[in-house]
């Protein structure tokens, strides 16, 4: 067993679990996480709630109560989410207290069918904020075009927030883009900006498997030299970005308000081809004042035989840029690409999020008092 986790940590890489059900909760697990594997975050998204609560343990007690108050299945999924999340921030707030707010944090996403809706995104956001109550919450925040407005407003009423489902690096820019706007509002509003915290979740291990599906379509010898570079060159560059925007000029003004950085966050991280190693997206994406999300299995992947070796994401730049070219070059179309990934990443929540609703009606159903 190596400690590549306390190596990973020490770099300055916070590694986050990709997440949550109340099992994990209530079982000690989570805490056990934190204290033995430096774990000082919890990421969930629609699709981590619908697996746990369908797979029913430990919410039987609150549907039944949620039944007997005859609440709509909308409500009822987010009392039962929201708990989670709440329970959850609890635990981690200890680490929230020590490192001032930057880590013990736990997401919690927006309604994925309002993706394209800013209005009823903010609206959504301040009431997610409101009923899980803790300020070691991140909202998360989809990175559409209608998310990106939604961001800037919701950071400017001083929420903190999770831009999650980034492929693009052009979108990226689009919103470090959008945090800076909000920041510059909250402190127009006299919002202490030092409690404002954000991390935009740039997507990983879907880019190599959507660019790898073309590459074999090619099958030449080039188009298989090429296999699972996109990914890790795609996270550089994103990198490349962020060192860019947080040493501007525009950033300093607000870095003299005790404003904090969005840090850049690895999503996806789990390795889909098996013939790449399975800490992958661990290993050669390492740098400081970035967060890893990891699921379980990647985790204890990185435990046991991550290889953390320092910095592996600077002097990559030019390499990184090759990569994508060559991409490029053999007629697979970044721009396609990115956008096919954003589009399917919000109906993959949407669906997750309407099999949710299904399955919990039912339950409610099950478990109504009969009448009289």
């Amino acid at each position: 067993m190596t400690d590549a986790l306390k190596r990973l940590s020490e770099e300055g890489v916070a590694i986050w679990l990709d997440d949550l059900s109340r099992k994990r909760i209530t079982s000690g697990n989570l805490a056990e996480l934190i204290d033995q594997q430096h774990v000082v975050g919890v990421t969930t998204n629609p699709s981590i709630f619908q697996k746990a609560i369908s797979g029913g343990d430990g919410y039987e007690q609150q549907l039944s109560d949620l039944a007997a108050r005859k609440v709509t299945v909308e409500e009822a999924i987010r009392m039962i989410t929201t708990a989670d999340v709440r329970d959850a921030a609890d635990i981690l707030r200890p680490v929230y207290d020590s490192t001032q707010g930057q880590d013990g944090r736990v997401s919690i996403e927006v309604d994925p069918r309002l993706a394209h809706n800013t209005k009823a995104t903010v609206a959504e956001a301040k009431q997610l904020a409101w009923l899980v109550d803790r300020p070691n919450t991140l909202i998360k925040i989809p990175a559409t075009k209608a998310g990106l407005p939604a961001i800037t407003e919701t950071i400017g009423r001083g929420i903190s927030v999770n831009v999650t489902l980034i492929f693009s690096l052009e979108r990226y820019r689009e919103v470090m883009d959008a945090y800076l706007a909000g920041l510059e509002k909250a402190k127009a509003a006299g919002i202490d900006l030092s409690g404002i915290h954000s991390v935009a979740s740039f997507f990983v291990s879907r880019v190599d498997t959507e660019i790898d599906k073309r590459l074999d379509a090619l099958g030449t010898p080039e188009a298989k030299a090429a296999r699972g570079k996109a990914g890790l060159a795609n996270a550089r560059l994103a990198y490349e970005a962020y060192e860019e925007v947080f040493s501007s000029d525009r950033w300093a003004a607000l870095d003299k308000a005790q404003a904090n950085k969005q840090r850049p966050l690895w999503a996806s991280t789990g390795v889909k081809d098996k013939a790449y190693k399975d800490t992958l997206y661990v290993d050669d994406l390492v740098a400081p004042n970035t967060v890893n999300t990891m699921p379980e299995a990647t985790l204890a992947a990185a435990e046991d035989h991550g290889k953390i070796t320092g910095n592996t994401i600077a002097g990559m730049y030019e390499q990184s840029r090759a990569e994508l070219d060559a991409v490029e070059k053999l007629g697979i179309s970044y721009d396609d690409v990115v956008q096919l990934l954003e589009d399917e990443g919000v109906e993959k929540f949407e669906a997750s999020w309407n099999d949710l609703l299904k399955s919990t009606e039912a339950e409610l159903a099950r478990l109504a008092p009969s009448e009289g």
